[in-house]
């Protein structure tokens, strides 16, 4: 039989992080690291050299959980926050003095976190809507697949879409894919009247024809089959400049699309990078579940955000 071998997630980890060594650290404020993973994994961001991260929440009790796992904050900056509502407080208080360019949920519950960023009294909303992608590292795939979204807009509307379709296309600018091709998934890949997800697709490749969604090639609605493989678009007789090599895939709803990154994370060994978008900063935004090298991952993300946006 023949032997099939998927790198480790260590090697594409490393490899990531390559991207942004030599360059400088960007400074971080880890909102309630209280948990053993979302404290170590910004340490281990800072030990390579990808961020610096500023902790936010109960000094004693970092440090207890720091004691406890032999992680190593020498050096490591804490702002002492009782709770979590005064962690998010201080960290965008950080955002706003300069002292931070990005903000990393640590073990809070991702409601408060959001709430946070979202509310206009603290002054981080742009005019963008606020989303959410996944940026992963597929073994059985060429390139990075950029999945939005899956973790903040629940049902989104057409206008809507426009929105996270474009914060997805400035990422994937930032990412260094200078034209990505953004497939919009349906269950099917002709528009049928029926299924609202195919009327959207085609309205959304019409709004990029007419310039309202910018800096991609757009095509939809696509299958997720035609979507990465260019075999079966031919099969199906889908002639399109997306299929089968797409970068970036816009889901019908957080349904489709959360079901569809866990597959990919668990059953086919994806390193998994998570960020926020549309707000004045970056937001690392990952699971309390989520492996410190899942936390790195989305901070070397963040970090090349981070720096994309002071050029522009």
């Amino acid at each position: 039989m023949p032997e099939v071998t998927i790198p480790s997630k260590a090697e594409r980890l490393e490899k990531l992080v390559a991207r942004v060594k030599g360059q400088p650290a960007v400074p971080v404020a880890v909102v309630y690291p209280c948990d053993k993973e979302s404290l170590r994994g910004p340490v281990q961001a800072a030990e390579a050299g990808v961020i610096v991260p500023v902790l936010v929440g109960p000094e004693t009790k970092i440090r207890a959980i720091a004691a406890e796992f032999s992680i190593n904050l020498e050096g490591l900056r804490i702002v002492e926050a009782a709770d979590e509502y005064a962690a998010c407080a201080e960290a965008i208080r950080l955002v706003h003095a300069g002292e931070a360019e990005a903000l990393m949920k640590g073990s809070l519950h991702t409601d408060h976190l959001m709430g946070a960023v979202v509310s206009r009294a603290n002054n981080l909303r742009t005019n963008n809507r606020i989303s959410h992608v996944f940026v992963m590292d597929v073994p059985t795939y060429p390139k990075p697949m950029l999945i939005t979204d899956a973790a903040v807009n629940i049902t989104p509307t057409l206008e809507e879409k426009v929105s996270i379709t474009q914060n997805a296309i400035n990422l994937a600018h930032a990412l260094g894919i200078a034209e990505p091709k953004v497939a919009i998934l349906a269950a099917v890949e002709t528009v049928n009247p029926k299924m609202q997800s195919t009327l959207e697709a085609a309205a959304l490749c019409k709004m990029a024809d007419r310039g309202q969604i910018k800096g991609g090639v757009l095509d939809g609605p696509l299958a997720f089959d035609n979507a990465v493989s260019a075999e079966a678009a031919k099969i199906k007789g889908i002639k399109s400049p997306v299929a089968g090599q797409a970068d970036i895939f816009v889901v019908p709803g957080l349904e489709a699309g959360n079901m569809l990154f866990k597959q990919l994370e668990y059953l086919s060994h994806a390193l998994t990078a998570g960020v926020v978008l549309g707000a004045k900063v970056p937001v690392i935004l990952t699971s309390r579940a989520d492996t410190a090298e899942t936390r790195v991952a989305s901070c070397v993300v963040a970090a090349l955000l981070a720096r994309h946006n002071r050029k522009v």
